[in-house]
């Protein structure tokens, strides 16, 4: 959050301002925080659109001691605790909230194909 201190028209405890300093740091862009702040108090999901997650798909895990860990070298093979064909896990900010396949996508490149999302996820389920 910022530390600048407030202007003499400003109240330094005005919710808005701390709402609004936090979206900037988070890359929301002003015009449409405060569009969603000025219709309905700020109950405009719009708002949320902006708003960055990190997201990262899982391919497997594996445990391993610090000293087999220093022994890695180019080439070196980790095994996971996955097969091939079992689903991946997609994560948003820690929580697993889909699983999905890989593909191929764009020549060289690769995506998720979306198996399933993970019913804990969705609220009222």
């Amino acid at each position: 959050m910022s530390d600048e201190t407030p202007t003499p028209d400003q109240d330094p405890k005005d919710p808005q301002d701390t709402v609004s300093s936090v979206a900037l740091e988070d890359g929301m862009d002003a015009a449409t925080l405060e569009k969603a702040l000025a219709d309905g108090k700020g109950r405009n999901i719009d708002a949320l659109y902006n708003v960055k997650l990190d997201v990262r798909v899982v391919l497997g895990r594996s445990r391993m001691s610090i000293s087999d860990l220093l022994d890695l070298t180019r080439g070196s093979v980790i095994e996971l605790d996955r097969k091939v064909g079992d689903p991946i896990d997609i994560m948003i900010n820690d929580r697993m909230v889909a699983r999905g396949d890989l593909v191929k996508v764009n020549g060289d490149f690769i995506g998720v194909a979306l198996r399933e999302i993970v019913k804990d996820f969705i609220p009222g389920n």
